[in-house]
């Protein structure tokens, strides 16, 4: 376990050591219903108070990653991340098939705007031409597991915002406007510590990280549809990349 940790950074002494468990389970330091350290030996290793440790470890346990029984210790839940596929055909809900039985994307709020220059470019269209701006939320087995922000061309998709409303698909919103199938163009991915908005969207703790990804989406014959950034938390989300 890294024991390091950023005292200058901004980011709260209790969330970096959380951040570093949270690590440790990840590469296989402990195991599941494994037990951590006591907190005063945390203490000691971090260079902090055991208040600290302790807010760390409530965290983590309200976060469902540990559980802490009175007397005995804090132990280690069994719990896989899900591992999203990003491809040629990329899709939330087929993507996460047989890792969570109920999916869905929730539209939390739609705009009217004129493109910036990163969404024109990334959709050919002239800076300033009118997009829609679609917010979403996905969903796995009732948990926030995605947060994304979608833009269209509003001459080609006028009424893709209700569309999104009712199904609760991008793709079968797609259909709705003679769009069988649609390729993944390509993927840039990041990561970031998660602002105040995507905290309370995707149901995190201050400090959490977030991998970032944009993405533009074209037609079969290579005409651009969709450009988009979505955060996945990185606790509950693995990114596995295929081939595009």
């Amino acid at each position: 376990m890294a024991n390091s940790l950023e005292r200058r950074s901004g980011v709260s002494l209790w969330r970096q050591i959380a951040d570093q468990i949270l690590q440790s389970i990840a590469v296989g330091d402990f195991a599941e219903n494994a037990a951590l350290p006591p907190e005063v030996a945390l203490a000691e290793r971090y260079g902090v108070n055991r208040h600290t440790v302790r807010s760390a470890i409530a965290a983590l346990v309200q976060d469902g990653v540990l559980r802490a029984e009175q007397g005995r210790g804090t132990f280690v839940l069994s719990r896989k991340r899900l591992s999203y596929p990003i491809g040629a055909r990329t899709r939330f809900s087929e993507g996460l098939q047989g890792q969570a039985s109920e999916r869905r994307s929730v539209l939390l709020e739609s705009a009217v705007e004129p493109a910036s220059r990163r969404v024109a470019e990334g959709l050919g269209l002239a800076r300033g031409s009118t997009v829609i701006r679609l917010e979403t939320r996905g969903e796995a087995d009732g948990q926030p597991v995605s947060r994304a922000t979608g833009w269209f061309d509003a001459a080609r998709f006028a009424g893709i915002d209700a569309a999104m409303a009712e199904t609760g698909s991008v793709t079968a919103s797609f259909r709705r406007f003679g769009i069988g199938d649609y390729l993944r163009q390509s993927t840039v991915l990041s990561a970031r510590h998660a602002d105040a908005a995507d905290l309370a969207d995707l149901d995190l703790q201050p400090g959490a990280i977030v991998l970032v990804t944009v993405a533009v989406n074209v037609t079969p014959d290579g005409q651009p549809i969709q450009f988009a950034e979505t955060r996945f938390p990185a606790e509950r989300v693995e990114l596995k990349i295929s081939a595009l």
